[in-house]
């Protein structure tokens, strides 16, 4: 059997899920009972797993997120008024194929940021661009680039992710500048991506921060108008399990 030759000629071509697939296939007692059809499928469903696997890793290295979360580790049980059923749609990732948008409002540590982050890694998982930006460093960033020549290109790379998170927007009003980075992001990614912003600040509330009336309508009209809506109440949970590991 020619099995050495085939796996080198297998990772020549670059198929090194199908070469893991064939060596495992080789080294299974069961495996001369299949069919040449399942022998193929077999192999090339390795060759799949691996690619999609590649597409995941590069997708979650260039996203940055915050923290390594996964919707599969939600904990409903919390006691922070987190809509079971609405999350769990999110999760499908629908709505940034639709491209809506996701606000996620609540308390300090109740876990805003950590849902985002686990949102943005299942959008990576379903091979969706994401990128992850914590609102004050990116408006620093935006000002950095403004004066070194790269803000546009700057604004280019937010607008070509499909999903853009922006966590832990307010409490302090926007300045001039920064309610034109805004209104900039937020022009760039209408109808065309989505954005997920997370806030202590209720919703009700951010026209307060972005100051200008006109410049706020333009904004939250584009924002708020097709956006699913996470409110959420509680004690922080950082503060609930340090007193359950002390009890």
């Amino acid at each position: 059997m020619l099995t050495h030759p085939t796996l080198e000629l297998l990772h020549e071509l670059g198929l090194h899920g199908m070469a893991k697939g064939f060596k495992a296939l080789g080294d299974n007692p069961e495996a001369p009972a299949l069919s040449h059809a399942e022998w193929l499928g077999l192999i090339l469903d390795h060759e799949v797993t691996l690619r999609q696997q590649k597409r995941f890793e590069t997708r979650a290295k260039a996203a940055r997120l915050r923290h390594p979360a996964s919707v599969e580790d939600v904990d409903f049980r919390a006691p922070r008024s987190l809509d079971r059923a609405l999350f769990l749609k999110l999760s499908s990732c629908d709505w940034i194929r639709e491209r809506r948008n996701l606000l996620i409002t609540g308390p300090c540590g109740v876990g805003k940021s950590w849902l985002a982050c686990a949102l943005g890694y299942k959008a990576c998982r379903e091979d969706l661009s994401v990128l992850y930006h914590r609102v004050p460093r990116l408006f620093a960033a935006l000002a950095l680039a403004r004066t070194e020549g790269r803000y546009a290109r700057l604004l280019r790379t937010l607008a070509r992710a499909k999903l853009l998170v922006l966590d832990d927007w307010g409490p302090e009003p926007l300045t001039p500048e920064q309610q034109r980075d805004l209104m900039e992001i937020v022009e760039d990614r209408y109808d065309s991506g989505s954005l997920l912003i997370t806030s202590q600040v209720p919703v009700e509330k951010w026209y307060e921060m972005i100051g200008i009336p006109t410049l706020a309508d333009a904004i939250l009209d584009r924002v708020v108008h097709n956006a699913y809506r996470l409110s959420l109440t509680g004690e922080s949970l950082r503060k609930t399990r340090t007193l359950d590991g002390a009890a």
